[in-house]
């Protein structure tokens, strides 16, 4: 043994290699610093004023029963065209979680996010539209917006709803097998007709297209439309990227069947992962109409399939575009070291992490410093239109408790950082 290890033959060759794999692994650890409570960095483009107005609104969302209350005066507000609510939304609620009225006013935001190195992902917020001027309106708004995103290189995707281009109750039809008649044939032909436009110009454009996902029961008719595109458009490269909510115990199941079929069929899969947004009405259905919950029995079992599918997604980089689209600093955590780890470039356009704007700065701000793509979702659309989405919004930011939500610590642990009191 001690003439082996002394005689520089293979066996002591092979050791070297691997302590010398070993080293670079570790150097390779040590040296990536990835730390999402650095508050500098997540605020450094807020002035003090700024930061101080952001920790008053989020005191005020932190509040169950006034977010409640607020809600339901909010909502009667708008539907009476009551000037002065719209005027108190627009500069508190919507400012925090929105990046403009118009597309020219959400250049602002645009520009202000691309200084810190993030992209923009544009979202036409009107939702729930039933009427066909409605959503003939909402399908030209999303042109629109691929036609002013075209020539900036940081807004490389814009996002859409299914059930903003068609009818949710003609989706739920068609789900569940009910036969067409001419009317609804029409119906739907039309829903494709306003989807094929808006990836068509995409494609044309340079540019991708998000396809959100909704409820269960409209959820297999979006997928088909989804898969339809994705087989049509991304050829070459991604243009449309489908959604898998992985708080759905079926969805990692579903993504690894979806990658066979795209193998099969010759386009290249776009998904962006998120844990799910519908998790109360898809339990309250489920039990109102007798039939199992379509939800994961637990968060850490949403957790491990999030991180499973971000796994598969990351074996797979050189076939699969993937999104990772939460607010969990884990799995961020989890995607940047791995990446790291495996040696793939921080900035490979096949890896983007993204946040939804006014919210998880800590996670997108501290991402594209450390040089990972790194995107927010830049709501946009008149303060009516929006209101459902910023209800959510201040929903999510309220304690039952009573305690600090996350978004709150983090506002006030820069505000002290920078010696400014509350």
């Amino acid at each position: 043994m001690g003439n082996m290890e002394h005689s520089g033959g293979p066996y002591r060759k092979t050791l070297n290699e691997m302590s010398d794999l070993m080293k670079d692994m570790l150097n390779l650890t040590n040296d990536f610093q990835l730390d999402f409570s650095n508050t500098e960095i997540a605020f450094a483009d807020r002035s003090d004023k700024e930061l101080k107005k952001t920790a008053w609104l989020f005191g005020m969302m932190n509040n169950q029963w006034l977010v409640g209350i607020g809600s339901k005066i909010g909502l009667a507000a708008i539907k009476l065209h009551l000037p002065f609510v719209q005027g108190a939304i627009k500069n508190t609620i919507f400012e925090q979680f929105c990046g403009g009225t118009t597309l020219l006013e959400s250049q602002k935001t645009i520009d202000r996010l691309k200084n810190s190195n993030i992209k923009s992902i544009l979202d036409y917020g009107a939702e729930a539209k039933e009427e066909e001027t409605e959503l003939n309106h909402t399908m030209n708004e999303n042109l629109r917006s691929i036609e002013f995103a075209g020539p900036l290189d940081f807004v490389p995707l814009v996002s859409t709803k299914i059930s903003g281009l068609g009818r949710f109750e003609l989706l739920e039809s068609v789900q569940a097998g009910v036969a067409f008649t001419e009317e609804t044939k029409s119906e739907y032909r039309s829903i494709l007709r306003r989807l094929d436009a808006i990836c068509t110009a995409a494609a044309t454009k340079g540019m991708s297209v998000f396809i959100d996902a909704e409820e269960t029961w409209v959820q297999d008719t979006i997928d088909h439309l989804a898969e339809m595109m994705m087989k049509r458009y991304n050829t070459e490269r991604v243009v449309v990227y489908t959604t898998c909510q992985m708080y759905r115990h079926d969805r990692l199941q579903y993504l690894h069947e979806l990658y066979e079929r795209s193998q099969k069929e010759g386009y290249v899969l776009g998904v962006k992962l998120v844990r799910g947004a519908y998790m109360e009405k898809e339990r309250d259905r489920a039990e109102e109409m007798g039939y199992s919950s379509p939800i994961q029995p637990s968060k850490e079992a949403t957790d491990e399939a999030y991180n499973s599918a971000l796994k598969f997604c990351l074996d797979h980089y050189d076939k699969i575009a993937s999104c990772n689209a939460s607010h969990n600093a884990d799995s961020a955590r989890f995607l940047a070291t791995q990446m790291v780890e495996r040696k793939i470039p921080r900035d490979h356009p096949n890896l983007l992490f993204c946040q939804l704007y006014g919210m998880s700065d800590n996670l997108t701000y501290n991402l594209a410093a450390s040089g990972f793509n790194a995107a927010k979702y830049v709501v946009y659309g008149s303060v009516r239109e929006v209101v459902p989405y910023l209800i959510r919004r201040a929903q999510e930011n309220s304690s039952i408790t009573g305690d600090m939500s996350r978004e709150y610590r983090l506002v006030a642990d820069e505000l002290k950082r920078r010696g400014i009191k509350i």
